[in-house]
């Protein structure tokens, strides 16, 4: 499915006919984007994955562009927080909001959103996707993800996982595998993934979920082992690792993901304008080889159309998984 989202930019040319009309005042204005500091609002602490991706993009447009891009990280409510003072912004191009994967289940998961998550914000763009990693301490026994199935199926309700909060996409997944294997485990939230990798390589807790960015280090260092990546391939930052799909689960595939949105009404030279600067940085060699390298991120660079149609998939699938598990949140 991800595949399908990759998008080819391509610049067509003004005709000539339409060079001789003089543009309406609004149109100048909007072509002539930036002429003032642009606003990356984060929904979360300084770092995690998105702040280093905005702090990342934000530097290269400050260089091309001549203008300042700045970070405000305004963490709380798994990232409602900032996506509703972003969907409140003026809608002058001035403000956009990096997002995680959160932004798809925070529909369903947080009753009463201050504001509609499909209506008043409007896609810029799917930077790009990483699987999960399944990890556990080195002194476990557990070497694959089928070992864990065994202990969970051998002695019910004893083997725990945690994750970076109840609702997130670590959580549900792991409710959509304990439904497909047929086993059950006992849910560990944490406040982020920080405390959870303390627990887990404090061997405190038996499993973690979290995305290959926040995990793959402490793997590669030998804190943690990882026994699958969610993914229907394997990754790149953990190319040893068996997908599950290669585990019993043909076809399964769960994404971390990060995406660009802008506040509605946002006139669209700009917004044209600034996701043809976006597909500039992302098309830098060392800017994708940073974020495979940092973040285990495959780069998808979409469409607005496609981060569109990717957003309502996504909350249409773990929207279910919400509902199905009357899961709340933190």
């Amino acid at each position: 499915m991800i595949r399908s989202l990759f998008y080819s930019v391509g610049l067509g040319c003004v005709a000539a006919a339409g060079m001789l009309a003089p543009l309406p005042a609004t149109a100048a204005q909007d072509t002539s984007w930036p002429t003032k500091p642009v606003t990356f609002i984060v929904p979360f602490p300084p770092g995690g994955s998105v702040d280093p991706l905005a702090r990342l993009v934000g530097a290269r447009l400050n260089t091309a562009l001549g203008q300042q891009f700045i970070v405000d990280n305004r963490p709380g409510g798994s990232g409602s927080i900032g996506a509703a003072a972003a969907a409140k912004a003026s809608p002058d191009g001035y403000t956009f909001l990096f997002v995680f994967d959160t932004h798809a289940v925070n529909p369903t998961l947080i009753p009463k959103l201050p504001f509609e998550t499909t209506k008043d914000l409007v896609p810029v763009m799917l930077v790009g996707t990483a699987p999960m990693a399944i990890v556990t301490h080195p002194s476990k026994p557990y070497k694959s993800f089928g070992d864990m199935i065994k202990a969970a199926k051998a002695k019910p309700d004893t083997l725990t996982y945690g994750s970076i909060g109840s609702g997130s996409l670590g959580h549900l997944t792991m409710k959509l595998l304990e439904q497909a294997g047929g086993f059950g485990a006992v849910h560990v939230p944490y406040k982020g993934g920080g405390p959870m990798i303390v627990d887990a390589t404090g061997g405190h807790i038996e499993t973690g979920i979290a995305s290959v960015s926040v995990l793959a280090s402490h793997v590669k260092g030998g804190k943690l082992r990882a026994v699958a990546v969610t993914g229907d391939k394997r990754s790149h930052a953990l190319p040893d690792v068996p997908a599950l799909a290669e585990q019993g689960f043909p076809g399964f595939s769960a994404l971390a993901w990060w995406g660009i949105f802008g506040t509605a009404g946002t006139p669209k030279p700009i917004l044209d304008k600034f996701h043809a600067e976006l597909v500039k940085v992302f098309n830098l060699a060392d800017v994708r080889r940073q974020l495979a390298d940092t973040l285990g991120m495959d780069l998808v660079v979409s469409s607005p159309e496609a981060l569109q149609k990717f957003l309502l998939a996504e909350i249409a699938r773990w929207g279910k998984v919400v509902r199905d598990h009357n899961i709340r949140a933190d």
